[in-house]
Parts: structure tokens; sequence; C-alpha cells
């Protein structure tokens, strides 16, 4: 007896009486598509075992992506605008627009930014917009302590969220691996002679990275002598600028010898207590971006921390995947030393 031959697309349509087109929309998750005629379409499909071909299916994205097509939907950057919490200052980085819309053109998304809390934007009225513009994948990300994102119902959407400042709705999430930025700059700060290792953050920063700076700190301290173990500073406010007497005064008691911290207000504050940089202390930027180069730091890469969210969303709506998942996965992006006139040479 012959095996029988695998549903093909042409079955689907005959059983549903849909276009070949309609049915090819529905299984690739494409917007538009009625509600009616998507259930019909995936029912059919579940019964009669259809299982699409990988090969053919990425063969079609090489020959759409040729067609140069016009942008067929857009994904949602929810920011979030409070200024009372302190967090929008240029201390503080954002994953780059930029980015996200360079890894969303590629997968034939347009992408727009939204900002809660601005105009008087609430998540009750983003959610409205949204829904009237048939926007189903959002990218969160967190910026403030009040979290209004964390308001909005996910139900409807494929989400991400960057960073671990949301723990609640537990989304997908990616972010940067600073126990692993830690352990890094110490390992090449050591290499450079230096013995007494500071870091200078604040609670918002450890927080958001589910404790990656504390917890690479403490880690990496455990091979030190008890003597040259700095402990960590977190400063009083979000607002690093209220933050000098508080630094003054561990530096006084812990005399660090090199800083893991921040680019903003440190530097003139070092020169303020009479301290040389590199000739007198290490610097090295927490969270360094291409514009810092008169500094060496951790590059946490933001550019795959983009395209890891633009994946993920692009990977739900294929899939058919909304709401808050059984299992948020974690997608961790690992960060670069990047070397710099703040911090001596390695040592022969």
């Amino acid at each position: 007896m012959p095996a029988t031959a695998a549903p093909t697309l042409k079955d689907i349509a005959r059983a549903t009486g849909f276009s070949l087109m309609t049915v090819s929309r529905v299984l690739r998750g494409a917007p538009k598509v009625s509600a009616e005629k998507r259930e019909l379409v995936l029912k059919e499909a579940k019964r009669l075992n259809y299982q699409p071909d990988p090969h053919l299916a990425r063969m079609m994205q090489v020959v759409r992506g040729k067609k140069q097509q016009r942008v067929r939907a857009v994904i949602a950057v929810v920011r979030e605008h409070v200024p009372q919490d302190e967090l929008l200052s240029p201390s503080y980085q954002y994953v780059p627009i930029e980015d996200i819309r360079s890894r969303a053109h590629g997968h034939g998304y347009a992408v727009e930014e939204f900002w809660l809390g601005k105009d008087g934007l609430t998540p009750k009225k983003l959610q409205k917009i949204l829904h009237a513009r048939g926007i189903e994948g959002v990218i969160v990300s967190p910026q403030s302590m009040q979290l209004p994102c964390s308001k909005m119902d996910f139900s409807p959407f494929a989400a991400v969220t960057f960073g671990n400042a949301m723990s609640s709705p537990a989304l997908h999430m990616c972010a940067g691996n600073m126990t692993l930025g830690i352990h890094m700059a110490a390992d090449q700060l050591s290499a450079r002679g230096y013995k007494r290792i500071g870091v200078a953050v604040t609670k918002w920063i450890v927080n958001r990275s589910q404790f990656g700076y504390s917890g690479g700190l403490f880690h990496w301290q455990q091979s030190l002598a008890p003597e040259d173990r700095v402990p960590l500073l977190l400063f009083p406010s979000n607002d690093i600028s209220k933050g000098f007497e508080a630094f003054a005064k561990w530096m006084r008691e812990h005399q660090p010898d090199a800083l893991i911290t921040f680019d903003t207000h440190v530097p003139h504050w070092l020169r303020r207590l009479g301290l040389r940089v590199p000739e007198d202390i290490g610097f090295v930027v927490h969270d360094w971006t291409p514009r810092m180069q008169e500094f060496a730091g951790i590059y946490q890469q933001r550019e795959h921390l983009a395209a890891a969210a633009v994946d993920l969303i692009v990977t739900q709506l294929s899939q058919h995947e909304h709401g808050v998942p059984a299992v948020p996965r974690q997608i961790m992006i690992p960060p670069k030393w990047v070397d710099g006139p703040s911090v001596r040479g390695v040592r022969e």
C-alpha cells in the first residue's frame, strides 16, 4: 500500500473554501486575517495533521524578501516616562530604537515607540490604541520604579521585555549577563595589577540585572584576601548627581584602586577628590557604549539584545502564541570587555 501523502496548503484551502493566499497568511501568523478565518484554518490544519515543510518555508522567506514587499505590520516598543523616578537621565541607557528597527525590518515589520506617562498615555489608553491599530507584537522596555508597563493586559499580545525590572507579569525576557560582565571586568583589572576593585551603582541597576552586579562581585571576591574585598556601594538615590557625599565617604573608608561605575558624575567626583585616572585609580564604565571612547568598559551589546527580542516576538506570532507564557524564555547576551585609556595596560 502506498504511503498516504502528507496534507498540503491546497488540502486546507479545499476543506475551508479559502484561497491559498489566505491559508498561507494564517499559517505564517500574518496580521489582518479575521479571527473567524484564522480559527477555521488552524482547526482544519490540526485535523489534517498538517506539518509545514521547513525547507520550503525558508525558501519562501527568501522569495518574499527579494520582492521587497512593503512592511506588513508594526511591533510596538513600550517605554516609560516617569520623571519623578529619576531614571530618564543620561546615566541610564535604553536599547536603541534603531537597533530594534533594523532587526524588525529584516522580518518585514515596522517599529513604533509609545511612552507610558507622556502626554497622558495610560496603560488602558495604550491598550485601546494597539487594539485599534491591530498591533499584536509588544517589546516592553521598563525604565521606572513604578513600572506602569506592568499594568497592561498582555493577553492579546506576543510580548518580550528587556531586563529583569518587571518581574510580574513574567514575560519572555532578553538581558545582558552582568554576572559574567563583572567577572570579566574584574579579571581584566586584576591582570592590570589592580587589587581593590569597587563597584558603585544604584539599586535600580542591581535589580534590573537580577542581582548580576552584586552577585558577580560577591563571587569574584571569594578568591580574594578579606582585606582586599571592597563592599558594593549602592548610591542613595537613582539621581546619581545626589550621591557625592556617600561616594566620598565610601572612597575614604575602603580606598579602592579601581572602579566599575557610571560614566556620569563619578569622573568629576574623582577629580574633586584629587585622584587622577588612570594614574591613581582605574576607571571602568559599567554600561559602555561607543560614544564613551575615553573610557574602558563593559559593553552589553544592546544590538544583540534588540535582535533577540524581535526574533522572540516574530517566533511567537508565527506560532500564534499570545499572553503571559507559562514558562518564560530568558535569553542572556554575554557582554564584551572594551579596553580604553582609563585603565593601565596589562602587566607582562
